[in-house]
């Protein structure tokens, strides 16, 4: 069984490595997170594994210490998100993005997951591929949605997987640039919202709680791009790709037919 160990970058209260984890494919192996309540969170579910509070100085000495096979993450979105300040990565809290850039820069891992809003796609986008493509990264992306596993809303994201140029055809195959069909949209929201439960009062830390929950990756989707990532590198998976430098996101052909 093939065993890749993972960093969280902007980790919150886990669910991009917990999906991964799902998978039986992934360990995680450390995480970064600055806010206290997510921080508490994260040492409950993962007790042993190495942690760090600010990406600004990850990784600390010695770099050798927190090499890993896969390093994640989804960088603040509050710039670029319709609901935010819109003014993409030059605001402070999506300008991280350049953090995660440095510690890619410097570690090096075999794959790179990038999790985001879909207002990147109209405040930022280029720049993040640009910057990838600075330091010697491939990549390709989807969009991917929380109902189109099961969830009951929506929670459409934009999912990044980059690699190492040199390594783009011995790792990855065929990846979809494209984003949800139509027809997908509407299984997403036919049905689902009346589902969504109410949040009881009384609830300890209940706004600590809701802020981690809203920011949070939901487990399923990640799982979702841990196994398409997994089928890419399996024995032959990779072989004989013609172009492309992701794993298939394509929603249509995996779950709707």
């Amino acid at each position: 069984m093939i065993m890749l160990t993972v960093g969280s970058l902007f980790a919150g209260i886990g669910g991009l490595e917990l999906g991964l984890e799902w998978t039986g494919g992934f360990q995680t192996v450390w995480q970064v997170e600055n806010d206290p309540y997510a921080q508490a969170v994260l040492k409950k579910h993962w007790p042993d594994v190495g942690r760090w509070d600010d990406v600004r100085t990850f990784p600390p000495s010695p770099a050798e210490d927190w090499q890993c096979d896969v390093i994640c993450g989804g960088f603040p979105c509050q710039d670029v998100s319709v609901a935010g300040r819109r003014v993409g990565l030059s605001g402070d809290r999506s300008g991280l993005w350049y953090e995660f850039v440095r510690v890619l820069r410097v570690l090096r891992p075999r794959y790179a997951i990038v999790e985001n809003t879909p207002g990147l796609f109209d405040r930022g986008f280029s720049e993040v591929l640009g910057t990838l493509a600075e330091i010697g990264y491939d990549a390709e992306w989807s969009t991917v949605s929380a109902c189109a596993m099961g969830a009951p809303f929506t929670r459409e994201r934009v999912f990044i997987v980059a690699v190492p140029a040199s390594e783009r055809q011995r790792q990855l195959r065929g990846f979809q640039r494209k984003d949800q069909s139509e027809k997908e949209r509407n299984v997403c929201w036919q049905g689902l919202e009346s589902r969504v439960p109410r949040v009881a009062n009384g609830v300890p830390a209940k706004m600590d709680r809701l802020r981690c929950l809203g920011n949070a990756v939901v487990p399923a989707v990640a799982r979702f791009v841990g196994e398409r990532i997994l089928e890419a590198i399996a024995p032959g998976g990779g072989e004989g790709a013609t172009g492309g430098t992701g794993v298939d996101l394509n929603l249509h052909r995996n779950h709707y037919q």
